[in-house]
C-alpha cells in the first residue's frame, strides 16, 4: 500500500481514542456517552489499555491516533527519553490532581503514620530489606510527587527505597500481597486499597503540588498536522465533556458510568471516595477534598506554556533516565499548544442555541 493509500484508509476510519482506567478518564467516557464525539461531527473508538507504556508505544507506533495521557509523556517523547524521539502535542488538558500517596496496611501495624515514622521504620529496616513503592510511568507526576515527598521526610528515593512502575489497575492487588509497601496512584486505586483496608493513604496530589496538570490529550505532531478538522473537533468534544464532569450534580451519573465492567470494573463507592467532594484517607480520617479532581475549572484546560514549563521542571528533578539538555531544549509551547485549544473551544456552541 502506497503512503496515499495508507493516508486515506487512515482518514476513513474512525479514530482511535485510548484510555487507562482511571477517574480522570472520566471525560473520554463521557464524550462517548452524551455522544459529543458525533455532535461534533467524528467517529471515535475508544480503546482501553493496560498501563502507561502500552499507550505510549501505540501513540508512537501509530496503532491510537489520541490517548489520555500522562503529562509527562508529550515531553518525554519529545524528547526522545525512555523511548524513540516522536513529536508529540497536546492541545487539551483533561484535569488537574486526581492522585494520592497510600501505604499498606502492614506499614501502619509497624506505627507508620507520616513521614516522619516512614523514615523511622526505613531505618530499622535498613541492611535487611528495601521498601517497595509503585509509581504508574517513570515520565509522570506520580514519579515526581512520590519522590519529593520522600525528600520532604528525609528519605532518598535512589538509596532508601525502591520505586519501581506498575500499571494503575495492579497496584492494589501487588499491595494487598506485599510485593509493594505503598504507591502513588491516581483514583480509584488509592480509595480501593482503604475500603478493602488493605492500606491509608497519606496525602494527595491536591495538598503536594496544588494545580499540578495530570492528564493531557496526547498526539503526534503528523496526525494534528495531517487530520486538524477531526483533531480541533475531538478537543472540543472532550472539553465540553469536561465541563460536564466538572458539575457537582453530574457526579453520580459519571461514578455509575464508569465503574461498569467495559470501564473501571470498580466498586461504586470507591469512585464517590475522591469524586464528591470528601475522602476517606483511611482509619477514621475523613476530609472534605473539593478540588481532589479538578476537570474543567481554573482553567485546567488549557495547555499554556506554563504548565508545560512544571512538568518539565518536574522531569529534570526526577532524573529518572532523563537527558537534563535534551529537557532544556525543548520549547514548551511547541508541546502544550494552547493556541490549538483555543481553536477548538470556539467549536462549542453555547448550550441555548
Amino acid at each position: 500500500m502506497s503512503k496515499t493509500q495508507q493516508l486515506r484508509s487512515a482518514i476513513s476510519r474512525p479514530l482511535q481514542l485510548g484510555y487507562v482506567p482511571l477517574n480522570d478518564c472520566a471525560p473520554l467516557i463521557m464524550a462517548g456517552e452524551l455522544d459529543l464525539f458525533a455532535k461534533h461531527g467524528i467517529e471515535v473508538e475508544l480503546r482501553r489499555e493496560v498501563g502507561w507504556a502500552t499507550v505510549r508505544d501505540k501513540i508512537i507506533y501509530g496503532e491510537l491516533d489520541a490517548a489520555h495521557a500522562p503529562a509527562g509523556m508529550v515531553v518525554a517523547a519529545s524528547a526522545g527519553i525512555g523511548s524513540i524521539q516522536v513529536d508529540c502535542l497536546t492541545g487539551l488538558v483533561i484535569n488537574l490532581h486526581g492522585n494520592a500517596i497510600t501505604l499498606s496496611e502492614a506499614l501502619w501495624k509497624r506505627g507508620v503514620r507520616d513521614g516522619n515514622s516512614l523514615r523511622s521504620e526505613i531505618e530499622k529496616e535498613r541492611g535487611r530489606r528495601k521498601l517497595v513503592f509503585g509509581v504508574v510511568f517513570p515520565f509522570s507526576s506520580h514519579n515526581f510527587i512520590l519522590r519529593t515527598w520522600l525528600r520532604k521526610n528525609g528519605i532518598d528515593p535512589d538509596r532508601d527505597v525502591r520505586i519501581v512502575i506498575v500499571p494503575p489497575p495492579q497496584m492494589f492487588p501487588n499491595l494487598k500481597t506485599g510485593n509493594l509497601d505503598g504507591y502513588c496512584v491516581g483514583e480509584p486505586w488509592n480509595s480501593v486499597a482503604v475500603m478493602a483496608q488493605a492500606g491509608f493513604v497519606l496525602a494527595t496530589s491536591s495538598e503536594l503540588a496544588n494545580h499540578h496538570p495530570e492528564k493531557v490529550l496526547m498526539v503526534r505532531r503528523d496526525l494534528a498536522e495531517s487530520r486538524p478538522a477531526e483533531h480541533l473537533a475531538m478537543i472540543a468534544a472532550l472539553a465540553e465533556a469536561c465541563r460536564f464532569c466538572e458539575a457537582p450534580e453530574n457526579r453520580e451519573r459519571i461514578i455509575e458510568i464508569l465503574a461498569g465492567p467495559e470501564y473501571l470494573n470498580a466498586p461504586i463507592q470507591a469512585l464517590r471516595m475522591s469524586m464528591k467532594g470528601t475522602f476517606d484517607f483511611g482509619h477514621g480520617r475523613v476530609e472534605k477534598t473539593p478540588d481532589f479532581h479538578v476537570f474543567a475549572h481554573d482553567d485546567a484546560n488549557d495547555p499554556t506554556p506554563e504548565k508545560a514549563a512544571w512538568v518539565i521542571r518536574s522531569l529534570q528533578e526526577i532524573h529518572a533516565g532523563g537527558d537534563p539538555e535534551a529537557l532544556a531544549a525543548l520549547n514548551p509551547g511547541d508541546m502544550f499548544r494552547s493556541d490549538i485549544f483555543q481553536q477548538a473551544v470556539q467549536l462549542i456552541k453555547p448550550s441555548n442555541e
